[in-house]
């Protein structure tokens, strides 16, 4: 670094605080503004940490119904959505106060207000107790991105949710609807469902969570069948109408209409980037007509020394993604080279049983008419999915015709979140079939699953009879 640089970073999720860490650990002078009291944004506080407190719990209740068949029969669960609550806002609190530390260990100075360009070197903070400018030499925008709203439907917070109060819940519906069928509204669905609700979803679309494989989607989608009380594909919300003491919403499908009534309806139907209210006018910063930024592979938007990271930048809307586009940017920032070129970027279904994949998806590769070779194992084969009765499972590899190189990987079942991990790093160092088949992997797990298909396309699996 030439010389210590003033960096601003507007907002403190996982893209920002990352990109603020990695910026002072370099030796900048660095301030973020975040205009909410707490650190973390969206993920720590309203997204992705509550929600798997839920959907932990949720699975605790499920296995211990799943054990009555072994034998071992538990009382029915008493929920207390109160103490429910104050765990998962303490999980917060500790996670929050850990980023809080970790900024005055490196001394990033915190402004708390909402922030807006005045030009591409200044900007505005104001908060209920004063104004403020703050001037810089580099700035990264990480503002995040908000739940999309029904055009028909005023979310309260009370009845109609979105994915944020959904999340602060003081006590089990006894009846919910979740409007979109993708990852949120699925993990929202199986989270209440476990702890009671008698859950509908609805969809608009002929299947459930686009830009998954659908042969990974059957597998889930069976499992909800039975968990849920109904899935309507092929389903438009006409209207909802708040009756204070219910919901009534009203459907289209196939030209049929009907309507029923829910004490809860959670609109999640996809999210939107915050960027409308950060003045970029002032700076001539490039936007998409859906409001994203538009930025290079230094995270680097079309003015210089302004950087936009995650959810702002366009889809995969994901935190992992963030944390790596922040650390790119406050090195780019600070004259180290520096891009994002991943190969993959995970993804992961939190629902029960879980869904991830990395890589390309047999419909990208089909959709671009590229060749492959697709080998599966099946969990009924897994001594270890065996022992836990969670066979409904499978694992995929997709790989280059000729070199056997993996390109992408699908796994459906329990604990495919911790999976994938190795998957994305198989493909991030180029491995091939017999890599994977030829490391040995411990016994009896579910990360054999993912060695035992590569034998399959090796044709040295032991687990399977193949003729």
């Amino acid at each position: 670094m030439s010389e210590k640089n003033k960096i601003v970073v507007i907002g403190s999720g996982p893209g920002g605080y990352a990109a603020a860490f990695r910026a002072s650990d370099l030796g900048n002078d660095v301030t973020i503004i975040e205009k909410d009291t707490s650190l973390g944004g969206v993920c720590l506080n309203r997204g992705c940490i509550p929600s798997k407190t839920l959907l932990h719990i949720s699975k605790i209740i499920d296995e211990a119904e799943s054990v009555k068949k072994f034998g071992v029969t538990y009382s029915e669960p008493s929920i207390d959505m109160g103490k429910i609550q104050s765990w998962k806002n303490r999980v917060i609190k500790k996670l929050g106060g850990g980023i809080k530390l970790l900024a005055k260990q490196r001394n990033v100075n915190i402004v708390k207000g909402t922030a807006s360009f005045i030009s591409d070197k200044s900007i505005r903070v104001v908060n209920e107790k004063e104004e403020q400018t703050i001037n810089f030499d580099k700035c990264i925008i990480a503002t995040g991105s908000r739940p999309i709203n029904l055009p028909f439907a005023e979310v309260d917070h009370e009845n109609i949710l979105d994915s944020t109060s959904a999340l602060s819940l003081k006590e089990v519906p006894k009846s919910m609807l979740v409007v979109g069928g993708g990852y949120i509204g699925l993990e929202m669905a199986t989270a209440y469902s476990s702890l009671g609700a008698k859950v509908d979803v609805v969809e608009f679309l002929p299947r459930l969570l686009p830009g998954a494989d659908l042969d990974l989607v059957k597998v889930l989608e069976k499992t909800l069948q039975k968990k849920l009380n109904n899935i309507n594909l092929n389903t438009k919300v006409t209207s909802i109408a708040n009756l204070k003491n219910s919901v009534k919403v009203t459907m289209e499908s196939e030209g049929k209409i009907f309507s029923s009534n829910y004490d809860k309806v959670l609109i999640s139907v996809g999210r939107t980037p915050n960027t409308d209210n950060l003045s970029l006018e002032n700076t001539g910063i490039k936007v998409t007509k859906n409001g994203f930024i538009e930025v290079d592979e230094y995270r680097r938007t079309n003015i210089d020394n302004i950087f936009a990271i995650g959810d702002v930048t366009g889809n995969p809307m994901l935190a992992h993604k963030a944390t790596h586009e922040g650390k790119v940017a406050a090195e780019v920032c600070t004259n180290i080279p520096s891009a994002f070129e991943p190969q993959v970027i995970p993804a992961v279904i939190f629902t029960d049983p879980e869904l991830a994949w990395a890589g390309k998806t047999e419909e990208e590769l089909k959709a671009e008419n590229i060749d492959y070779e697709k080998a599966e194992f099946p969990w009924q084969a897994s001594g270890k999915a065996i022992a836990m009765d969670r066979t409904e499972g499978k694992t995929k590899i997709l790989f280059e015709p000729e070199s056997k190189r993996v390109i992408g990987v699908g796994i459906v079942g329990c604990n495919a979140s911790d999976l994938i991990g190795e998957a994305a790093l198989s493909i991030e160092m180029g491995c091939y079939s017999e890599d994977i088949a030829l490391t040995i992997h411990p016994h009896p797990t579910l990360t054999e699953t993912f060695s035992n298909t590569a034998e399959v396309m090796e044709k040295t699996i032991t687990d399977l009879y193949i003729p």
